[in-house]
């Protein structure tokens, strides 16, 4: 249903597709099978031959200019070339070819990707050659039919489907018709899959599953792979599709009472407004209410039960406007008059996603509870959210022109998600291992967006990590890569991100006389997503076996003081009010030295325990039901040496780490007296040292020093050690 609302919309007519058809490809196999045996009949020497008229007049829709002698000549080509060849249904082989062709047509696919679908079967089942295509229709043809032709089996064995993927995935890289055109092939093979033998059904269905419909998702053509989904859906879960169809059969058998009154209502809103729009209701595919009906399987009505389907469950309201402020006119209007759903507006307009998609979605509340999703794009949006890089026209001379639509915001030639599988597959000379990373990379439908520090814009598929940017910045910066900092905080390298983040990676210092990369370890395998941070992870630890386990201790450059006798120490310099001459212990919990807020508390022997200020041994000291004592630290004629301070350095692992560190405290002139360090934690370690300040002046300048080796971002004094206890580490901050 198609509702105008205001002036008439000019431009093209919105088309069966775009109204929200059902079956929005192909003219049926009856129409084929009858255009095929035209064919065969087709003697004479017509400038179009009659089979070519239903694609010939779609093709003109889109294309008024198009080259139909070369059409002609390439379908006769085709039709001597198949003579006598037969299809698993019985009709003649030219019906596939015609099929596959008039897919690419009503998708609105230019006149050389028709020609080269035409004989995309040609090199590969008959005895014409690539060379004579070239030479009979020019290499931009040769080079799309030879992009699809399969790797024979002869000669690849087990590998040829996978070998067969990677060939077409490389031609691809250069020309995304390859991929196209397979689609499109793959798609007519799927709706006359009945003629399989199961076996070959299912490892069909699987393939197109895991391969060709993510391909189609991420070359944005929806109508292809939606019809793609719905024919694996019913191939391999035939109950499931049969449930989902008869509740499909059911709805569409009863009056519409909700989706088409919005429709209407929402088209009056817009016309009083001034917005010219076309108001659809677009019914959900198979596949679509599938899911739906999961998700709202997981929610509980009133009564406790699983919620059943409701009526807003099996379609979308699409408004298409001619402009993009319009799409916000009109989302102001259905925000102004009726109510929103928090967190489901989302703006594909300002922000495109990974695949050229564009349009705002939004979903408003109506009478009664129910809920309804509006999706509200320009026509142009419509176009390519319907045909992708298709709509895109001619990669060879849309990524040139000077006159490129903004909008796209993309390479049509060679998309970003397809530039980093290139990269990644030449790493992978193994057919099993190239078809297993290829699924997993494929099994994320749909990619995030990060944006460095620096202002640079990665593209990575979602549940992607800091290791994964990492690699994604350059081989050489994840092996240097020491952490990684998100939104402005420290985090795991392992931390997975999310669209819109902010990322900072930190590495080892790069240049003349630095030390070779420390590199990826194991672990780093564990929490890598993307298969080229895998691939040179792996090849990393590969060229670089790890050797025995080495034990740094780190001493430092100057050994640490020797203890000095009782009878040398002296008293520290604090007193104690209204208790002259009362023994002072400094307490080596929190080590406290001038100028520290300082507390005392009575311990046996008639000494006195000084704290500082808030630390929790203290407080533990004063809830037990010691008194608090005013101390305060006497002015001294010369600094005072031996003041035990304990500080905690944490950093990014890395080696070398410890004896740079100590290296730092000894230049300060600062005596370490005991060292302990923690096990590394995804990369982060805490160092805690016990060192004796020359005087209590040195003891900023000393933080600050520690502060200044790589690697290290917070050093502090502990307020108290774990459990009290001197010597052992405190608790882990995250």
């Amino acid at each position: 249903m198609t509702i105008e609302a205001g002036q008439s919309l000019t431009g093209q007519p919105t088309t069966a597709r775009q109204a929200g058809a059902r079956r929005p490809l192909g003219e049926g196999l009856a129409a084929l099978g009858r255009a095929g045996r035209a064919a065969l009949l087709a003697t004479g020497r017509q400038p179009v031959p009659d089979a070519l008229e239903p694609l010939v007049r779609v093709h003109r829709d889109h294309h008024p200019a198009a080259d139909l002698a070369l059409l002609a000549r390439a379908y006769r080509l085709a039709e001597a070339s198949h003579r006598g060849q037969k299809r698993k249904s019985g009709e003649p082989y030219i019906t596939h070819p015609l099929a596959v062709t008039m897919i690419l047509a009503q998708l609105g696919a230019g006149t050389t990707t028709l020609v080269a679908s035409l004989l995309h079967d040609t090199v590969e089942d008959t005895e014409l050659t690539l060379d004579q295509v070239g030479e009979g229709f020019g290499p931009e043809v040769a080079y799309l039919v030879d992009g699809v032709t399969k790797l024979e089996k002869v000669d690849f064995g087990a590998a040829a489907e996978a070998e067969t993927f990677r060939k077409m995935l490389v031609a691809t890289g250069d020309d995304v018709r390859v991929m196209v055109i397979k689609l499109a092939d793959r798609l007519h093979n799927m709706r006359t899959i009945r003629h399989m033998k199961p076996a070959s059904r299912v490892r069909i269905a699987k393939v197109t599953r895991d391969v060709l419909i993510p391909l189609a998702e991420r070359l944005g053509i929806q109508v292809l792979k939606a019809e793609l989904e719905d024919i694996v859906f019913a191939t391999l879960h035939p109950e499931e599709h049969a449930r989902t169809r008869a509740l499909m059969a059911g709805h569409e058998d009863e009056p519409d009472a909700l989706l088409e009154p919005f429709a209407r209502q929402l088209a009056r809103q817009l016309a009083e407004a001034g917005v010219a729009a076309e108001v659809t209701v677009r019914p959900r595919h198979c596949v679509s209410l599938h899911r739906v009906l999961i998700r709202r399987g997981a929610v509980t009505g009133r009564d406790g039960r699983p919620q059943g389907p409701q009526p807003a469950d099996f379609g979308r309201l699409l408004v298409v406007v001619e402009e993009n402020a319009d799409c916000y006119a009109v989302l102001g209007e259905l925000h102004t008059c009726w109510t929103p759903l928090p967190g489901e507006f989302k703006d594909f307009v300002a922000a495109p996603k990974f695949n050229l998609y564009q349009s705002l979605h939004t979903a408003v509340a109506l009478e009664r509870g129910a809920v309804v999703e509006v999706l509200v794009r320009t026509r142009r949006m419509h176009e390519v959210a319907q045909t992708g890089v298709v709509a895109l026209g001619d990669p060879t001379r849309t990524a040139a022109a000077p006159d490129a639509d903004e909008l796209d915001r993309t390479d049509p030639a060679r998309p970003g998600w397809l530039s980093r599988l290139l990269e990644w597959q030449q790493e992978t000379p193994d057919p099993d291992a190239f078809w297993s990373a290829l699924t997993a990379d494929l099994a994320g439908d749909r990619e995030i967006t990060v944006v460095t520090e620096g202002g640079e814009t990665l593209q990575l598929r979602a549940g992607a990590t800091c290791v994964d940017a990492a690699y994604l910045l350059g081989e050489e910066t994840g092996h240097r890569c020491i952490g990684a900092r998100v939104n402005g905080r420290l985090t795991a390298l392992s931390t997975a991100l999310r669209d819109g983040d902010v990322l900072a990676v930190l590495t080892e210092p790069l240049g003349a006389g630095s030390a070779p990369p420390s590199g990826p370890s194991p672990q780093w395998l564990e929490f890598a997503r993307t298969p080229a941070a895998r691939l040179a992870i792996e090849r990393w630890l590969a060229d670089h076996p790890a050797g025995p386990p080495v034990v740094r201790t780190g001493p430092s450059p100057d050994p640490a003081p020797a203890p000095r006798r009782a009878a040398e120490r002296r008293s520290a310099p604090v007193e104690v009010a209204g208790r002259p001459g009362a023994s002072v212990r400094l307490a080596r919990c929190c080590t406290p030295v001038p100028p520290d807020a300082v507390t005392g508390y009575p311990i046996r022997g008639g000494a006195v325990a000084v704290h500082r200020t808030g630390c929790p041994a203290g407080e533990r000291m004063r809830a037990d039901g010691r008194a608090e004592l005013e101390v305060r630290w006497t002015p001294q004629d010369e600094p005072v040496a031996g003041h035990r301070v304990t500080l905690d350095a944490e950093a990014l692992n890395r080696p070398r780490l410890l004896a740079d560190l100590t290296a730092a405290i000894s230049a300060e002139g600062v005596g370490i007296v005991s060292a302990e360090v923690e096990p590394p934690q995804q990369l982060r370690v805490r160092h805690r040292y016990t060192v004796e300040l020359p005087e209590p002046g040195a003891l900023p300048g000393l933080m600050r020093a520690m502060m200044r080796v790589s690697g290290v971002y917070d050093v502090s004094r502990p307020q108290a050690l774990a459990g009290g206890a001197a010597g052992r580490p405190g608790p882990k901050r995250g």
